[in-house]
């Protein structure tokens, strides 16, 4: 099978649903959703059937109502999304892209704590 698409930008407002909660059904993925903006029930329903369709979702059919679940893992599809943003925008220079990423949003205190633990650890070789 082809590895899975990038989704849009709809498509993953579900992903993180899912990523967050787990299978879930139509019905849940669409309450959540509608909380924080109005969502209807079969925009959602046609979004997941897209998704299944380019292996972004999987579909569990032996339940009345269907239960969906994310097919790839949230830092999967964070690094699939940053390497064509990188590509795209930045010519393949990391430096560059984490320099316009520290300068568009303030970094706290424990983010910079982080990324200077994952410079070190790159310096040495760590992954």
């Amino acid at each position: 099978m082809a590895k899975p698409s990038k989704p849009t930008d709809g498509e993953l407002a579900i992903l993180r649903n899912l990523w967050r909660s787990g299978p879930s059904t139509v019905r849940e993925i669409q309450s959540t959703m509608n909380a924080a903006k109005p969502t209807g029930y079969t925009t959602v329903l046609k979004l997941l059937q897209i998704m299944a369709e380019k292996g972004l979702v999987d579909r569990d059919e032996s339940a009345y109502a269907h239960v969906y679940r994310a097919r790839v893992p949230e830092a999967q599809t964070q690094q699939t999304l940053v390497a064509d943003l990188l590509d795209r925008a930045f010519d393949g220079s990391a430096g560059r892209m984490v320099v316009q990423a520290l300068a568009a949003q303030k970094a706290g205190p424990e983010e910079l704590a982080e990324i200077r633990k994952l410079l070190k650890d790159y310096e040495r070789g760590v992954k």
